[in-house]
This record gives structure tokens, C-alpha cells and sequence, in this order.
């Protein structure tokens, strides 16, 4: 044998436990891989269910949204046919009832002044005044 063969047979054998060496973390990738693969499977079968309950949800939602928005149109509704009623009253007895206040006022004033004038005089006392005063 040469050298030569003798470096071959070693660069053989080198090889051979490089091949070896990296075979083992392949395998285990390859495992790993495999793994994955059936975890994502799983998490597709297991997704389907899921997907189905959110679009009954969503539909629900939907209907229930439609009928809030109903109760909404009918409150806005009710909302203007009080601002009419409001104006309208306003409109109708507002002035009436403005017009009969200021009338009584300018009656119990005229009432006050009448009395006044009518009163008999009194006497004021300045000494309690100047007293006061200081």
C-alpha cells in the first residue's frame, strides 16, 4: 500500500463518519418536520368548527345590530315628534301664559303702589337712623 492509498482510505473513513455525524441531525430535523406537518393538520381540522361558530356569531350580531337600529329609528322618531309637540305647545300657550304672568305682576305691583299711596304716614325716628349710621 502507498501513501496514497492510505490517505484515501483515511479520506474514506473521514467521510464516512462526516456522513454519519450529520445524518443523526437530519434525521431529527426530518422528524421534526413531520411533527409540524401533523400539527398543522391538526390546527386546519380543529380551525373549521372554530370559523363555522364565528359566522353563526357574526350573522346574530348582524340580525341583532338591524334590530337595535330599529328601536334607534323609532327613538329618533319619538324624539321629533316631542320637539313638535314642544314647539306646538310653545307655539299655543307659551304667549297666553307669558302675557297672563306679566299681567299679574303689573296687577300686584299696581296692587303695592295702591296700598302705599293709600297708607297713613309714618313717623320715622332719626335718632335710630343716626345710630344705625355710626
Amino acid at each position: 500500500m502507498s501513501v496514497g492509498q492510505i490517505a484515501a482510505i483515511i479520506a474514506a473513513v473521514a467521510f464516512v463518519i462526516l456522513v454519519l455525524l450529520l445524518a443523526v441531525p437530519l434525521i431529527k430535523l426530518g422528524r421534526t418536520l413531520d411533527e409540524a406537518t401533523i400539527a398543522i393538520r391538526k390546527a386546519h381540522e380543529g380551525s373549521a368548527p372554530l370559523l363555522d361558530d364565528a359566522q353563526v356569531t357574526l350573522t346574530t350580531v348582524n340580525t341583532q345590530l338591524e334590530r337595535v337600529d330599529g328601536v334607534t329609528a323609532s327613538a329618533q322618531a319619538v324624539a321629533a315628534n316631542t320637539r313638535a309637540l314642544s314647539s306646538l305647545f310653545t307655539a299655543t300657550l307659551g304667549g297666553p301664559l307669558v302675557k297672563a304672568a306679566a299681567l299679574s305682576y303689573g296687577l300686584r305691583k299696581a296692587s303695592q303702589a295702591r296700598k302705599l299711596k293709600n297708607a297713613p304716614p309714618t313717623k320715622r325716628n332719626t335718632k335710630s337712623k343716626r345710630s344705625a349710621r355710626a
